[in-house]
């Protein structure tokens, strides 16, 4: 499922509303004009914590960027072809694994980080936002930034940072890289 298009209109109205402009947006959520123009426009994706920044000056939940179905199955199980996902960008898919994204603490996903577009390592952006990652390589291998210390992660090994420490993570191999990650808190919870 593909929320570009249905985000982008919703922050450009609830914008509008408050009568800010993609400037003020810009400079409060620490966001390009460009990029915001994008995404407004349905033309870009956008990452969690930073709809959830977008959020926060707009004075809305990051739940009314979404159109989910009101009924939510009791079960605790998620069955694999049950699993919601999102396309990120052109090179990351995430699978949320929870029927109920909304009401836990913490928001358990897998990560499908396609190889990168070009030949040299890619360079990737720090950011940093409140709680906690566990990110645990399932195949492939992941380059994990955090502070500026780069690390290469294989099958098997993990990591547990901080999430107020600068960080990232790219996939600078022609393979895919898969890994299950998990945050707290849940930007997503109601």
């Amino acid at each position: 499922m593909n929320y570009n298009t249905t985000i982008g209109l919703k922050i450009k109205e609830l914008r509008t509303e408050k009568k800010f402009t993609l400037k003020y947006l810009s400079e409060e959520t620490n966001l390009s004009i460009g990029f915001l123009s994008q995404l407004e426009r349905g033309m870009t994706s956008v990452a969690v914590d930073s709809l959830a920044k977008i959020a926060k000056v707009l004075d809305a939940n990051v739940l009314d960027f979404f159109d989910y179905p009101d009924e939510i199955n009791q079960s605790c199980v998620t069955r694999s072809y049950d699993r919601k996902y999102t396309v990120i960008d052109s090179e990351i898919i995430q699978y949320t694994l929870n029927k109920d994204t909304f009401t836990y603490d913490m928001l358990p996903r897998i990560q499908e980080v396609m190889p990168h577009k070009y030949n040299e390592p890619e360079e990737i952006e720090l950011y940093s936002h409140e709680g906690e990652e566990f990110i645990y390589v399932l195949e492939g291998i992941l380059t994990l930034n955090v502070d500026n210390n780069i690390t290469d992660l294989y099958p098997g090994d993990s990591a547990h940072i901080k999430s107020e420490s600068p960080h990232n993570w790219s996939n600078n191999t022609s393979k895919l890289v898969k890994i299950l990650t998990v945050n707290t808190p849940n930007p997503l919870k109601k």
